[in-house]
């Protein structure tokens, strides 16, 4: 059995599961995994700021994906717009439960997780105590993690626009490019977040 004081400088790899010991005084030495060499550690004192801005720029581009136009459909002369909300509110019954589902995947719960790390990351980089509960935002902001599908749902909407292309007349509009944009964004803010870094920050 690990003592209890000991439990503090051990870190396990998110990909296998590899234990590891880590010295208190790593400072910002970077750290991979030997075993599939996933990056264990990698501090940076720049890397909250630059989340921050990621985050404020991910929430700008959620709220615009979900109110402007995602796509517009012509055939046969008639067309039609539609924007991520719209589709959710159109269907009724078991289809309307499913739709709720995926909009919350897709844009509510990336969204709760951009102000989870605002309201983590935020009081840190200023150099400042930890608000209220902040230990518990960061553990939600992992948990969910998961269950944030942004990136799939833009794949199956590539795939289905190829579908969609022979049969109607598809044009993209803002809010399918500010999607894309807000996930590239989450997944620079994810390749950014030293999570060993900010679990320190907040015992501290």
């Amino acid at each position: 059995m690990t003592p209890e004081s000991d439990l503090e400088n051990l870190i396990a790899c998110p990909q296998c599961d590899a234990l590891y010991r880590v010295e208190p005084d790593v400072g910002a030495a970077r750290l991979d995994c030997d075993r599939c060499h996933s990056v264990l550690i990698a501090p940076s004192r720049r890397a909250g700021i630059r989340i921050i801005l990621l985050a404020l720029a991910s929430v700008a581009l959620v709220v615009g994906a979900a109110t402007q136009p995602f796509l517009s459909i012509r055939r046969f002369g008639l067309e039609r717009d539609a924007t991520l909300l719209d589709t959710a509110l159109a269907f009724t019954g078991p289809l309307f439960i499913l739709s709720l589902a995926v909009l919350c995947v897709v844009l509510l719960l990336p969204m709760v997780r951009l102000l989870l790390s605002l309201y983590v990351l935020g009081p840190l980089v200023l150099a400042r105590r930890a608000l209220p509960g902040a230990r518990t935002a960061f553990r939600m902001f992992e948990i969910l993690r998961p269950w944030s599908m942004a990136e799939i749902f833009a794949l199956g909407a590539g795939v289905a626009l190829i579908k969609i292309v022979d049969l109607a007349h598809v044009t993209l509009g803002p809010a399918f490019w500010m999607f894309c944009g807000f996930v590239v964004l989450l997944m620079i803010q994810n390749t950014l977040m030293c999570r060993w870094s900010v679990w320190k920050a907040l015992d501290q």
